[in-house]
């Protein structure tokens, strides 16, 4: 079902969830409170706890970008959602538990994808290349030299647990640039969900990364995702290699109606909020503490940008 076979800034008061949802002007740039963490503490120890499994490390504020994307998203099972920049990270998995069929897409290749998803998830790639084939994948690791610790018994593990993944949804690795979703058709998706990816491309290809994405999308259906905010004009954040951007620029590059609405004039008190939250100043992933060259020097805590959801509708033909 999923192969192709053929400016000015508008600050309003920001409407809560449950009143703008199903609506037909529900576009809008939300930089992200803090207190969405215990608004919805049920999920985002869930997700933790998930991670943990997976041996999977949070960007220093990834928690509050999924826990913000699925409060948009509501539903879960059933849909088949596109997961851009997916990489290895947790919200594919955590989407494919709660029952989804997921495109994981991301233009470096995860044809190689470690046995520890593959044990608990239903996996395949789009296309043969998208994904070497388990036994494959087993076979190499008989045969590297690198040195693997008790690689029999553990090996034996893989084997026993591939026979029974966990999730009742599955993930289809799909390994592209998102400007170019060749495979994907039209009007196939029930959401597209972008975990700090986005930003990563650079302004003007942007552009054609959006255009693609809302291509794919059912009409009426959800582009879910998280940049970086930037105060008063647009910048490049090395460390992360990534671009924050001003509401203005948001509203260009995700065309978006001049009167959807936005928060940046909460930007400031946001921000003071951000810096305060110990949940996530006290819990960052261990990477930073090994270099100053991250997002979060040496683990010093120290947020320079905040992070921002972006929430377009596809509109259909009479919209």
């Amino acid at each position: 079902q999923l192969m192709n076979t053929d400016s000015d800034t508008n600050n309003q008061d920001l409407p809560s969830s449950a009143n703008i949802s199903g609506r037909i002007d529900s576009d809008r740039i939300e930089i992200l409170s803090v207190e969405l963490l215990e608004k919805h503490r049920q999920r985002a120890d869930e997700l933790k706890v998930l991670a943990r499994s997976l041996g999977l490390d949070f960007g220093w504020h990834y928690l509050l970008d999924i826990t913000w994307i699925l409060d948009n998203l509501g539903n879960i099972s059933g849909k088949t959602i596109l997961d851009a920049g997916a990489g290895t990270g947790i919200m594919q998995w955590y989407l494919a538990k709660q029952g989804a069929t997921v495109i994981s897409v991301d233009r470096v290749s995860r044809a190689d994808l470690p046995l520890k998803f593959r044990r608990q998830f239903n996996v395949r790639g789009m296309r043969d290349e998208d994904l070497i084939p388990t036994g494959n994948l087993l076979s190499q690791t008989v045969m590297s030299k690198k040195p693997v610790k008790n690689k029999l018994s553990s090996l034996r593990r893989d084997l026993a647990g591939l026979a029974k993944p966990q999730s009742s949804g599955q993930v289809i690795i799909y390994n592209q640039d998102l400007s170019e979703l060749s495979e994907v058709r039209d009007g196939s998706i029930d959401a597209v969900v972008a975990v700090s990816a986005l930003e990563h491309n650079n302004p003007d290809g942007l552009v054609q990364v959006v255009v693609e994405l809302t291509r794919v999308l059912k009409p009426g259906s959800l582009l879910l995702a998280t940049l970086a905010a930037a105060r008063d004009h647009d910048w490049y954040h090395d460390p992360s290699a990534g671009w924050c951007y001003t509401d203005t620029t948001l509203r260009r590059l995700f065309q978006l109606d001049g009167q959807a609405p936005s928060n940046y004039n909460d930007y400031d008190l946001l921000f003071d909020q951000l810096r305060s939250c110990s949940e996530l100043s006290q819990n960052l992933a261990a990477f930073y503490y090994q270099s100053g060259d991250n997002g979060m020097p040496w683990g010093i805590w120290d947020p320079v940008y905040q992070p921002v959801g972006i929430r377009k509708q596809k509109r259909g033909p009479s919209q």
